[in-house]
């Protein structure tokens, strides 16, 4: 059953790629910010103290692969101990010219699996129908297709929370998204951060209704960042 009860993690760790990575929302200083640094924050204003911070870690990485991912970010996310883990992988793999969907599906599940054995809640997504926006894209839509059917099963095998995009229209609206069509903007980062506290428990769909102001990125004051914790 897909998990919808919303807890006072005290520790996060974002696994992934570019989109977890924050690849085209510029923060301070140029570094790249993103969703999961958003949710971070959010996280640690809704329920954190500055005397007992959350503690965060992005170990996202541009361009990772499913494979690479359970070599490089797994290991390194339950080394960590976390009480919640993000993943958010398969669209580097989709892309690529050979594509197995069984072979990939398993690996998502084997992600999960060495997750959830440890006690970690953990955070899927199921990314939306690329076909809506890219005739180019959607030449590939089966495989998106695949890979989301995939995440929403084993969301409900191993009792995960789940981010489903599929169905969700604000993501068609071209305001969102960098120039190069394949990274989200500032503005498309701000709707995903929403769209995970709302998976989580801890937010409502108001942010499906329209793309707004985007709110300015910020470290929150109780939140202990991954260059403090992940050494």
């Amino acid at each position: 059953m897909i998990h919808t009860q919303a807890k006072e993690w005290k520790s996060f760790v974002a696994v992934g790629d570019s989109f977890t990575e924050g690849v085209a929302d510029q923060g301070i200083n140029n570094a790249y910010y993103g969703w999961a640094d958003r949710l971070a924050s959010q996280l640690a204003d809704t329920y954190c103290t500055t005397q007992e911070p959350l503690k965060y870690a992005n170990l996202a990485i541009r361009g990772r692969q499913l494979t690479q991912m359970l070599a490089e970010q797994i290991p390194r996310a339950i080394e960590l101990t976390p009480e919640l883990v993000s993943f958010a992988g398969g669209v580097n793999d989709a892309m690529r010219v050979s594509f197995d969907l069984d072979a990939k599906a398993t690996q998502i599940e084997r992600a999960v699996r060495d997750l959830r054995s440890g006690g970690k809640d953990v955070l899927l997504f199921a990314f939306g129908d690329p076909g809506r926006t890219s005739k180019v894209m959607g030449l590939i839509g089966d495989r998106f297709a695949g890979l989301r059917s995939a995440t929403v099963a084993i969301a409900e095998e191993y009792g995960c929370y789940l981010a489903d995009f599929w169905d969700v229209e604000i993501f068609d609206d071209p305001r969102i998204w960098d120039a190069d069509r394949l990274h989200l903007n500032p503005k498309g980062h701000a709707l995903v951060a929403s769209a995970a506290m709302q998976a989580l428990g801890w937010g409502n769909s108001d942010w499906m209704l329209s793309v707004g102001e985007t709110p300015t990125p910020t470290v929150s004051t109780r939140m202990l960042g991954h260059a403090s914790w992940a050494k």
